[in-house]
């Protein structure tokens, strides 16, 4: 992990932006980008002398944008901007997110584009640095116009309005200055507006849960593995030779991870003349889905990494022609469709491992004691943890309709179509927490099945496996209290102890 990043000299890679997430980093500006921002502020300021409409600058905003504002209320424009866009409502951001959000604004700004002074830049790294995190409400972004109420949110701070947290406690906006050495900022010309336009949150939010993506993309590789000898499952599906055939690099390299989770496995070598045919989907096919899930999420990690390093502020300031351009960076487009097409991965992640957890609760498909379970009927075993897993599978398939596809006009229709990327990005959340649950429950039901196979054993890569799960949950010999069971393996599926037994390829 990364304990000091210079911005400005080098393109944000996404270990750095989870890192920058995680906290415990010092950020600064490099000479570079210093004098980038300097050239930039001096733009504006040549805007304002000479008195040219500038859109955001010398005028109102949206639908007032013909409104001329007077040089002597050019302050009070900014502040009052500020003020009246942190209209947030719901439940305060997670701290990452909101880290991240701060991280992000400072590299966006920090490129020169915004016509923003050096002591408001720096202002932002010193809360960064400090740690002192905005209260942010997680709820009033249509992700177009910038993610401009959240945005608010995190800028009030600046003006001494709001609320902070720092080391787990909340204070005044007041108190959070002083914590960071910092005292409340007049705003000059366009800074509020370059505060408040950039899809910062939107792209915070879907960053943020591309971290929990990869995580559960991982461990759920390792719990169909552990299901594919639970249920005494081929690894003939798996063969180098078929996945090389239709060539997606995501399959392929799905198709190694589970080779190698399950090669030496006794299990295995115990069942190879059953004369079984083919195993179920959920089973068989576990490449070709998780490949593509694969294919998806690398697809949106770049997408988002290129957004993390754009400039996103309406209007951009060009400091070698003195222009000030009026256009739609802000409108968050391309990271609704890329949080749209993760939602739909996690879905199908959770969506087969809760085909999976039915198949081995199946005895006529899996072979083992109905409901996992010996003397079943006075035990009911892994019955209805399988009706949470289903639950919580149905429920992504509501959170996986893609949020990028509404629209409604804002802003007396100057703002009339709107990318919905903020909610896109931030229902990720709700799916990750479900698909976490679920594969937990897979693992319990997994390595019950495994159990039950003795004397034979699963691999050794999935002995280890074995060893996490049951160092934290004992073998399900009679009906019990389960759901403690269940959160117990979902916070090891989180932490990722679980994932880190993933061949990497």
């Amino acid at each position: 992990m990364l304990d000091a990043v210079v911005l400005g000299n080098n393109p944000l890679n996404f270990a750095t932006l989870r890192d920058l997430a995680r906290g415990g980093v010092t950020l600064s500006i490099s000479p570079s980008a210093g004098a980038a921002i300097e050239r930039g502020a001096a733009a504006v300021a040549g805007i304002v002398q000479r008195g040219q409409p500038a859109y955001g600058i010398n005028t109102g905003f949206g639908r007032l944008a013909q409104t001329h504002i007077p040089n002597d209320q050019l302050e009070l424009l900014q502040r009052n901007l500020v003020l009246s866009h942190a209209v947030g409502v719901g439940d305060p951001l997670p701290a990452p997110v909101v880290r991240l959000m701060l991280a992000l604004k400072i590299a966006s700004l920090s490129r020169g584009y915004s016509g923003v002074r050096r002591v408001l830049v720096d202002a932002l790294v010193k809360l960064y640095n400090a740690d002192v995190l905005a209260r942010v409400p997680a709820k009033g972004s249509v992700g177009a116009s910038g993610d401009l109420a959240p945005l608010a949110h995190l800028s009030t701070v600046l003006l001494g309005v709001g609320e902070v947290e720092h080391a787990g406690r909340v204070f005044s906006a007041d108190e959070g200055l002083k914590i960071a050495g910092l005292g409340r900022l007049t705003l000059a010309a366009k800074e509020g507006l370059a505060l408040l336009n950039g899809t910062q949150t939107s792209t915070a939010l879907a960053l943020w849960n591309l971290c929990a993506i990869e995580n559960l993309y991982s461990t759920a590789i390792v719990a169909g593995a552990l299901s594919v000898d639970a249920a005494e499952g081929s690894a003939s599906p798996f063969d180098p030779r078929i996945h090389d055939l239709r060539g997606h690099p995501g399959q392929i390299a799905a198709a190694a991870a589970y080779r190698e989770l399950l090669a030496g496995s006794p299990i295995n070598s115990s069942h190879r003349e059953c004369g079984k045919v083919q195993d179920p989907y959920s089973l068989r096919c576990q490449p070709q889905v998780m490949g593509a899930c694969l294919d998806q999420i690398n697809s949106a990690r770049t997408v988002l990494l290129r957004e993390a390093n754009g400039v996103t502020d309406n209007p951009l300031v060009f400091p070698d022609t003195g222009e000030a351009l009026s256009g739609g960076n802000f409108h968050a487009e391309p990271v609704a469709f890329a949080a749209d097409i993760l939602a739909l991965a996690i879905a199908e992640i959770g969506a087969l491992s809760e085909r999976r957890i039915a198949l081995l609760i199946d005895a006529t498909l899996s072979g083992l004691p109905p409901f996992l379970v010996k003397d079943g009927g006075v035990n009911s075993g892994f019955m209805i943890a399988h009706v949470t897993a289903a639950a919580l599978a149905s429920e992504n398939k509501l959170l996986a309709h893609p949020a990028s596809v509404d629209s409604l006009p804002t802003s007396a229709n100057q703002e009339d179509h709107v990318s919905m990327a903020t909610f896109a990005a931030r229902k990720l959340g709700d799916l990750c927490d479900n698909t976490a649950n679920i594969l937990a429950i897979e693992l319990l039901a997994a390595a019950q099945g495994v159990d039950l196979r003795a004397p034979f054993l699963t691999s050794a890569r999935l002995q280890a496996v074995m060893r996490e799960i049951r160092s934290r949950v004992a073998h399900y010999d009679i009906d019990h209290y389960l759901a403690p069971d269940i959160a117990a393996i979902t916070d090891a599926v989180k932490s990722g102890v679980i994932a880190a037994h993933c061949p990497k390829h």
